[in-house]
């Protein structure tokens, strides 16, 4: 089905501008006058992919408002297909716009709203359609949108520790690189070459940063692209071969310090994914099914596999994932105790609050590791060109002045 970029007039007699798949132009006009809008002008958009690439990202936050507006007019009684209407026509995001009109006609279809935000798999994901499925299922999809904000926020804080934990050191290792890169270039050789002239015996500090500084200005490339090729191998390998990309997920887990947080902030999401969807009601296998796709890692995405082979046996979920090997004490015990209370989803619920806050204290704790660690690693290099620089013509000032 062809997607059409389109210029249309709305009630007010504004403009509005927006893209949408269409059958021909007789669907399109029928779908825009639906949509309370008259067609001025539309044509094909030929390079989809390119224009998808171009528009602004759907962000966590503009799904977080969605499903905040959903939850508002559905609890106060609005049919779900004028709260959708409603939705589609306050929301200023230009591509989450189009993508709500096309929710809202497939519904209008009588497709069901699961269904509807299903065919959207790279905006809504899985743990978002299972919920809104659930809450189809019971009959209370309030209860699906008020579980989807808190889960949207809650993804939406996960990620900003992560960018945390990553920006401040990735910003002082790009800085200490491009010194580096500044000293050994164009600072050393012009210090080099006053020590050559002068003819006397050089030590082995400043052999060694000559040879450094010689490899940098003549193979420059190699150390700028040598980490771009190496990541670009590494990751067609991991999507080419899954033995390959489950050595790398192992490896990362096994990382000092790095590895650690991995395992909790995955613990982390497993938890709050499995607690919201129980709690919505949807079923365990089911749950953990799901929990196998928002769990990256592929070491944790085989234990979750097995865990779920093992449920479906008959086996408790808590001596399953004993079994497992890749959960802790403390997270076995605790689903253990939610078995024997009937309370699983408010024990997982604690576990998501004891990882939450254990990865708060490991971000602040890499953090502040990272900046003394990086200030010595700067310190090392200064000292090794200033040893390797100043010693020499120091020497060679003492030579004149003999």
């Amino acid at each position: 089905m062809p997607q059409y970029a389109y210029r249309a007039i709305n009630d007010k007699g504004r403009s509005v501008r927006g893209q949408i798949n269409a059958t021909n132009e007789t669907d399109l006009f029928q779908q825009l006058h639906e949509l309370g809008l008259e067609l001025v002008d539309a044509g094909v958009v030929k390079e989809r992919k390119l224009t998808l690439a171009l528009a602004p990202k759907i962000k966590t936050r503009d799904l977080i408002q969605t499903c905040m507006h959903l939850e508002q007019l559905s609890g106060a009684g609005v049919p779900l297909i004028d709260a959708l209407s409603d939705l589609r026509e306050s929301t200023e995001h230009a591509r989450l716009r189009n993508v709500i009109a096309e929710i809202y006609r497939d519904v209008s279809d009588g497709a069901a709203l699961s269904d509807a935000f299903g065919k959207h798999p790279r905006i809504f994901g899985p743990v978002f359609t299972s919920l809104l499925a659930a809450g189809e299922e019971s009959g209370n999809i309030t209860e699906s949108f008020a579980q989807l904000v808190k889960h949207l926020k809650w993804t939406d804080e996960v990620n900003a520790k992560v960018k945390k934990a990553i920006r401040y050191p990735s910003f002082i290792l790009v800085m200490i690189v491009v010194l580096f890169t500044f000293m050994m270039t164009y600072v050393v050789p012009q210090v080099v070459g006053f020590l050559e002239a002068q003819g006397t015996e050089l030590p082995a500090v400043t052999l060694s940063l000559i040879h450094t500084s010689d490899f940098m200005t003549n193979y420059w490339y190699v150390v700028l692209l040598g980490p771009v090729a190496a990541f670009v191998l590494i990751r067609a390998g991991v999507k080419t071969s899954y033995a390959f990309a489950y050595k790398v997920d192992w490896v990362l887990l096994n990382l000092p310090t790095l590895g650690p947080t991995i395992r909790k902030i995955s613990l982390s999401r497993f938890s709050h994914f499995f607690a919201v969807m129980f709690n919505s009601g949807v079923p365990i296998l089911q749950c953990l099914e799901t929990a196998q796709r928002v769990v990256v890692n592929r070491c944790l995405t085989e234990a979750l596999a097995t865990v779920r082979d093992q449920v479906q046996t008959g086996e408790p979920l808590s001596s399953a994932m004993k079994q497992s090997g890749q959960f802790p004490g403390l997270v076995t015990r605790m689903v253990k105790i939610g078995e024997e209370s009937g309370n699983l989803s408010g024990t997982l619920e604690n576990v998501t609050d004891f990882y939450d806050r254990d990865v708060d204290d490991t971000v602040d704790k890499i953090i502040a590791m990272a900046e003394p660690a990086l200030t010595v690693v700067a310190g090392l290099m200064m000292i090794w060109i200033i040893l390797g620089v100043l010693g020499p013509v120091y020497d060679s000032f003492e030579n004149i002045g003999g």
